[in-house]
């Protein structure tokens, strides 16, 4: 079956989701809006987040502080305006607290619970928080993330206060259209410690141990009991390294039972800093790694030819009724300033290029279209 286009036009009981990859707000982010905590840090070459904004500053120019809450977004609260998702999904990558508990390890996030209101200034709806630094600012740190969430009415799934919590779906209500599920896990593939599991008795993440038939099937079975007829359900996954295309037959083989067995409509994947390949399978779409979405890596070295400073807003058109993807259009966004701002042309076509490169063995072609959004085709199953 030839490689076509998908329908161009979606009817009513279509659902339209915003997906991206890693948000990290903290640490430089956190600097430059109004409430920040503390900048001390404890990593091995940088001891205040400051430096970031340097790093930042001395790359692409001054940054007037504090900045506004919106600030960070730029250019993407004008695409979200465009395009009018009916729900926003991020992989919320940091700790929100003021907790000075930091955990021992070689980097720690965390955005203060007054800035996290930035969420709201793009209208996020829901965060997968089944990662490798949620609790980067210990227990105290992730249960005062849980409580600013809930107070800023943003949804969140994959970390709570006991396991129990952290496996709960968060559900988002498209009136009129259908109910969206998001679990979310994490792997400790990705960089997220093994001690971070929640139990029964102690807060942490929905951690999976590996990618064995084991772990899908406990995934199914949770997301069997999560979705029931009619849900979009979309499988949030904390994976793989930072660097690299690879997409590993372990991942495809996951994400496929997800499919089959479980009723995923979106495996929603995420750890590596750039995007990577994407798949549908069975007319279900399969992101292996959408990379950073807002980080504070500006001027900093290292892994060029991967361009970390390209970011992916991810819009995605599900049929409500089957599950099943319908069109999927993705934005090409430039970190400059600790903001997003639209892609040159000669950025978004070395997207394009790559992502076609990427996706091709995946089954997926990627083209750029002549606003400058990239656009998936996929042979129809």
């Amino acid at each position: 079956m030839s490689v076509a286009a998908p329908p161009r036009i979606c009817g009513a009981r279509a659902v339209r989701l915003f997906l991206c990859g890693d948000v990290m707000i903290g640490r430089g982010v956190d600097q430059i809006l109004p409430s920040p905590c503390p900048p001390m840090l404890y990593e091995e070459y940088v001891s205040s987040a400051e430096e970031y904004v340097c790093l930042a500053e001395a790359a692409s120019g001054p940054i007037q502080r504090p900045v506004d809450f919106s600030y960070v977004w730029g250019d993407a609260l004008d695409e979200f305006l465009a395009q009018a998702p009916d729900a926003r999904i991020v992989n919320l990558e940091t700790s929100v607290t003021r907790s000075e508990t930091a955990e021992p390890k070689a980097i720690n996030y965390r955005v203060s619970p007054q800035n996290a209101e930035c969420l709201r200034a793009a209208r996020i709806d829901c965060c997968a928080l089944a990662n490798n630094h949620v609790l980067d600012w210990g227990p105290s740190g992730l249960v005062e993330t849980l409580d600013t969430l809930a107070r800023l009415g943003v949804a969140f799934a994959g970390a709570g206060r006991t396991i129990d919590d952290a496996q709960r779906p968060a559900i988002l209500d498209v009136p009129g259209k259908a109910r969206i599920v998001v679990l979310s896990f994490a792997l400790p593939d990705s960089g997220t410690p093994v001690d971070w599991a929640a139990t029964r008795v102690s807060p942490g993440v929905n951690l999976l141990p590996d990618l064995s038939s084991e772990s899908a099937a406990r995934v199914c079975d949770l997301a069997r009991s999560a979705a029931r007829p009619g849900d979009i359900l979309v499988v949030s996954i904390h994976w793989g390294p930072n660097w690299g295309y690879d997409v590993s037959s372990a991942q495809r083989q996951f994400a496929h039972r997800l499919i089959d067995e479980g009723g995923a409509s979106i495996l929603h994947g995420h750890s590596s800093h750039h995007p990577k390949g994407f798949e549908v399978y069975r007319n279900r779409l399969i992101l292996y790694g959408c990379g950073d979405f807002l980080n504070d890596y500006e001027g900093i070295s290292g892994y060029e030819s991967f361009r970390g400073d390209l970011s992916l807003m991810y819009f995605a058109d599900i049929d409500a009724a089957s599950g099943e993807l319908l069109r999927l259009r993705l934005i090409p966004m430039h970190l400059r300033r600790l903001r997003l701002e639209r892609a040159s042309s000669a950025d978004a076509e070395w997207l394009a290029h790559t992502l076609d490169r990427e996706c091709a063995p995946l089954g997926v072609r990627v083209h750029r279209e002549p606003d400058g959004a990239l656009a998936a085709f996929w042979r129809s199953e």
